[in-house]
């Protein structure tokens, strides 16, 4: 099967060399670095038509997640059945050797080791971003789109925070989750971030953001989960778009954050940031942090990672419908992909889908977001709306391969 991209054109946007990012309710943007001279939107702008039963939406549902540019950025939780053990859990805690860090100060202490600049280059520019280190040999985890700019040739760098700069490799992408893996050459003493899990995460819990914001490597920001699975669209107008169930977050994230660390007060890794909301130059609002970031929840971010490093792929999970926004709430399915799984379950054009699990469908956008964040070949309950009657139906999502 072949994904398609809603049909609703995304909007340009100011805060990083993708132009073009939108939300449901929310504008989101690339975190990129540097930031181009596109104009924005206000905040609240969002496409003329009405909202409801004008937004037609996907052909193919896919398991992916979006975030930013070869310049860098920040966005989703996972939803469905709950991620199996990953590999990449094996890194052990590490306590701050300072017996008087308390509070953030212990939190970056611990966690700037595992956090590093990137640099990506090309023939016609560049730009920066950040990464997480996941393995001792080098193994570092980012966005695409800070990478994907050197895919096809170009010159790509990792700093740490000792200073030392080193050529890296991309093992591996996901373009449509804005998921990178890199490996940086010659590295065997890398410092690997704890992991810990997005499905445990609470709205208001603090929060620690790391990354090379405008190029300064090693910043640290904080703020709360604002909230969680927030449907967030992005996309930089070449076809990869995204839509995620986005951690959100208040933590500052600036352009140059794209791939950086969003930890919990242990020092856990909990998500990748990818997207901001800004309110745009054009609009007379600044196009940096107006306090609405968003990052990728890190049980998706790390089920991805390891795939691309068993596999050198990954995979979506699909459900197989088109659909839009339904008058009065939930999305309307208007086709149903032959031999899908929808199709397999008895999902028909017309009904409206308001439940996927326990979580609340408002709408195409929220529909698409959970299930690219659900596990490929995982079953979910559907509840529907068919004349008037509400039913629930078991899906067993299909599973598509990506090319890394």
């Amino acid at each position: 099967m072949t994904e398609t991209t809603p049909e609703t054109p995304l909007t340009p946007s100011a805060a990083g060399p993708y132009p073009g990012v939108r939300t449901g309710p929310v504008v989101g943007s690339y975190a990129g670095a540097p930031a181009p001279t596109h104009s924005a939107p206000p905040l609240s702008a969002a496409p003329t038509t009405s909202r409801r039963g004008a937004r037609t939406a996907v052909a193919v549902l896919a398991t992916a997640l979006l975030a930013g540019t070869a310049g860098g950025v920040a966005g989703a939780t996972l939803a469905g059945e709950p991620n199996s053990p990953s590999s990449l859990t094996a890194s052990t805690a590490r306590v701050s050797t300072s017996t008087a860090a308390t509070g953030v100060e212990r939190v970056a202490e611990t966690v700037l080791p595992s956090v590093v600049h990137i640099r990506a280059t090309t023939a016609q520019g560049g730009g920066t971003g950040s990464g997480v280190v996941l393995q001792s040999d080098g193994v570092i985890l980012t966005n695409n789109h800070v990478v994907a700019g050197v895919a096809d040739g170009g010159e790509l760098t990792v700093t740490f925070h000792d200073g030392r700069t080193v050529p890296a490799t991309i093992l591996g992408r996901d373009p449509g989750a804005d998921v990178a893996v890199i490996r940086a050459e010659g590295v065997t003493d890398a410092v690997p971030v704890e992991i810990g899990r997005s499905a445990e995460l609470a709205v208001g819990q603090p929060v620690v953001a790391i990354g090379s914001p405008l190029g300064l490597q090693g910043t640290v920001t904080t703020g709360i989960v604002s909230a969680l699975d927030r449907p967030v669209v992005s996309g930089d107008g070449s076809g990869d778009t995204s839509v995620l169930n986005a951690i959100q977050t208040d933590a500052p994230i600036n352009p140059g954050n794209s791939g950086g660390a969003l930890v919990d007060m242990d020092g856990r890794l909990i998500g990748i940031n990818s997207a901001i909301a800004t309110l745009g130059a054009a609009s007379g609002g600044q196009s940096g942090s107006i306090g609405l970031g968003f990052a990728i929840p890190v049980d998706q971010a790390r089920w991805i990672a390891d795939r691309i490093l068993d596999t050198g792929s990954s995979s979506r999970a699909v459900l197989g419908v088109s659909g839009e926004d339904a008058a009065d709430g939930g999305a309307r399915i208007t086709v149903v992909a032959e031999g899908s799984a929808a199709a397999d379950a008895g999902l028909r054009v017309g009904d409206v889908v308001t439940l996927v699990g326990d979580t609340r469908i408002d709408g195409i956008e929220k529909l698409i977001a959970t299930v690219r964040s659900a596990m490929p070949g995982s079953t979910v309950e559907v509840t529907i709306v068919r004349d008037g009657a509400t039913q629930t139906v078991p899906v067993t999502l299909g599973t598509a391969g990506v090319e890394a």
